[in-house]
């Protein structure tokens, strides 16, 4: 009997040790579950993506609930995706926070000191490694805050420009609102999680647009690795970006979403947010940004090279000369050679002078196409000679002028793309007889009888009439007419 009691009581506590051990498994389960960052997945109903045709985009595409895709020029919206929803921004708040600390502080070489308020973010925050009472320059903090996705680094940007967090943000909703943001609201300086913590693919992407104006953050923005320096708690030490979109890999282990016209900008991911990103990416002068909010860990990198090859298949520049070739100048001259086999029709060439500087033209192909079929009425085409043959390859017929939206107008020559010889036994032009006249050593005119009649020509016609007058006199005498006396007459 007690044999069996024993037995039940082993047989019990391993029953109890296996359902404690089951109890712990789910509750890590469940603790795990709620801090696990969703992964959205494409609608089964979406139409492959074809990488050869990026033109071809569609919104469902994307794995981001929420995506925009603008020019950093203007912020012309090229592509998007339910942009205006309201979405958690997560560490992608920190491009304002160190927009901000670019801007409000004066010396950004100077050495800031850590405080215990800084220090005071949620325990699973990604950091820049930074502890209470650490001097550090705040160059190395705008870079880490950047760059490792700082939390502790956000706090010391707010504390060093407003004097307390509560403060700076108040800074920021007054920056984001002055900018446009009519969707956005900030409570902290990194993005952990709030309720009131939020904002909008688009008016993210104006955020990003006015911090990449700014050429400090432009180079915070587009760096892989950086030195910071030794510290009086911190030996000297490299960082590198955690934007995998930057990040070219290795021969051995190469990286699939690296993306060579990359510039920057930040990541950002918690459980609320899902996956986001902002990104920026330069192509033959044509910048775009894009945003893309909560999407997958490696889909925010597809989603983003998606967005760019989209916008650069959309957009093209080109320089002055490159528009007037796509529909250049044909002139027709006169009195061209008879042998002439394109009748006297003479394309220009447009030539860049060697003083002048050659613009950017940054617009869509369709635009672009407009601009090149109405050339006449998109530059200022002046002509310097008439069109009248000889014309000679290489000649200088006129010019062209392009008047850019800002900066000083660009001049171009127009010239012959070749020769067009005179027909013979052409009339000589007024110009011709005139330079012949100067070129003349003689300084009389060449004697001939057209230069004969018209000098002596009045002469012999007067002398003419005067001997027509003398006969007709001596004629009308030897008629014998006479001239009556008039009568007298008397008073009486």
């Amino acid at each position: 009997m007690k044999e069996v009691t024993a037995l039940e009581r082993r047989f019990s506590r391993i029953l109890s040790m296996m359902l404690a051990l089951i109890l712990f498994m789910f509750a890590s389960s469940r603790a795990e579950t709620a801090d696990v960052i969703p992964e959205p997945t494409l609608s089964p109903e979406a139409a492959p993506y074809d990488a050869e045709h990026p033109e071809n985009l569609e919104a469902d595409q994307l794995y981001g609930l929420s995506a925009i895709l603008v020019t950093a020029d203007k912020g012309e919206i090229i592509f998007e995706k339910d942009p205006y929803a309201i979405r958690y921004p997560a560490s992608t708040t920190k491009i304002l926070t160190v927009l901000l600390g670019i801007m409000m502080v004066d010396d950004l070489n100077q050495k800031v000191t850590v405080s215990e308020s800084a220090m005071d973010i949620p325990a699973d925050s990604s950091t820049m490694g930074l502890k209470a009472g650490e001097e550090i320059p705040f160059i190395d903090v705008l870079y880490g805050t950047m760059m490792l996705s700082g939390n502790d680094g956000a706090n010391v940007i707010a504390e060093t420009v407003s004097g307390s967090i509560p403060a700076f943000v108040d800074l920021m909703n007054e920056t984001a609102q002055r900018m446009d943001c009519v969707n956005t609201h900030f409570v902290n300086a990194h993005g952990y999680h709030d309720d009131n913590h939020y904002t909008t693919a688009y008016d993210m992407a104006i955020i990003a647009r006015e911090a990449m104006k700014n050429e400090v953050f432009r180079q915070i923005a587009g760096t892989v690795t950086y030195a910071i320096a030794k510290t009086n708690l911190h030996r000297a030490r490299t960082i590198t970006t955690k934007t995998e979109y930057m990040l070219s890999g290795t021969e051995e282990k190469p990286n699939k979403y690296y993306y060579p016209d990359a510039t920057g900008i930040k990541t950002g991911s918690h459980s609320h947010s899902g996956y986001c990103f902002v990104g920026s990416a330069s192509r033959d002068g044509v910048d775009l940004i894009s945003v893309v909010f909560f999407t997958g860990k490696r889909a925010r990198w597809a989603d983003t090279i998606k967005l760019m090859n989209y916008g650069f298949s959309q957009y093209m520049s080109v320089t002055p000369p490159d528009l007037y070739a796509m529909n250049p100048i044909t002139i027709e001259t006169s009195n061209y050679s008879t042998s002439d086999g394109n009748r006297g029709r003479v394309s220009l060439i447009c030539q860049t002078r060697s003083d002048s500087y050659n613009p950017v033209i940054i617009a869509t192909k369709s635009q672009v196409e407009q601009m090149a079929s109405t050339i006449q009425d998109t530059l200022l085409i002046q002509y310097s000679r008439d069109f009248e043959a000889p014309v000679t390859a290489g000649e200088v017929m006129g010019t062209l002028t392009y008047f850019p939206e800002t900066g000083e107008p660009a001049v171009y020559d127009l010239v012959a793309a070749r020769s067009v010889a005179v027909r013979d036994n052409v009339p000589k032009t007024l110009e011709e007889i005139i330079a012949e006249t100067y070129a003349d050593p003689n300084p009389f005119p060449p004697f001939s009888f057209e230069v004969a009649l018209l000098l002596f020509g009045p002469i012999l016609i007067l002398g003419l009439l005067i001997l027509l007058a003398v006969l007709l006199s001596r004629w009308i005498r030897r008629r014998g007419v006479r001239t009556p006396k008039p009568k007298q007459r008397y008073l009486k």
